[in-house]
């Protein structure tokens, strides 16, 4: 069996898609560290779905999520030939969030997560990208990542899982048995 360590780390660098290292606490590490908590927490998510449709969805996330990841592990000198994400990829989201859009109700005021285990993830998911995205800005504003729709993508992702919790909580709500009333 092959080795699953390097050793490489041990003086507390970590390699880039390329030849640059950098300090396991560099700014770029901590956005690739946030998206990576991002995609477990995805797959917590999706262990406890029960439709295989919202399951799909979510394999199909992380899996994108895995090309953004290689875009911002991408050294500077290959930044160019590495573009995973795009116009299409925001579109794509933007279109998911329009469809479940149109089935939810918006509550009036804020929502507290936990409603459901499965909404609680996607909450949890949600407030990861919005941290992921944080730092994603701030390596743009450094000029080390170039790329405008991996930023975009973040924000629409957000967005996205902030209708998947209110349809998950309106669908699993309205399956729930209702109780009789006592008189």
């Amino acid at each position: 069996m092959k080795k699953s360590y390097t050793r490489t780390g041990d003086d507390g660098t970590t390699g880039l898609l390329g030849e640059h290292r950098v300090e396991k606490f560099d700014l770029r590490m901590e956005a690739l560290g946030t998206l990576d908590e991002l995609s477990a927490t995805l797959g917590v998510a999706r262990s406890v779905l029960t439709d295989s449709e919202d399951r799909q969805k979510i394999i199909e996330l992380q899996r994108k999520l895995y090309e953004l990841m290689t875009e911002v592990a991408t050294s500077p000198e290959n930044k160019e030939k590495i573009v995973k994400i795009n116009a299409e990829s925001i579109k794509a989201l933007e279109a998911e969030i329009d469809r479940i859009s149109m089935r939810v109700d918006t509550p009036a005021g804020f929502i507290l997560p936990g409603e459901t285990r499965a909404s609680a993830y996607i909450a949890l998911a949600r407030t990861i990208t919005r941290r992921a995205e944080r730092r994603v800005s701030e390596l743009r504003s450094r000029g080390d990542l170039t790329n405008e729709n991996v930023l975009i993508y973040l924000n629409r992702l957000s967005s996205l899982f902030f209708v998947m919790e209110l349809d998950l909580i309106q669908r699993e709500s309205a399956q729930k048995p209702t109780m009789a009333r006592e008189k």
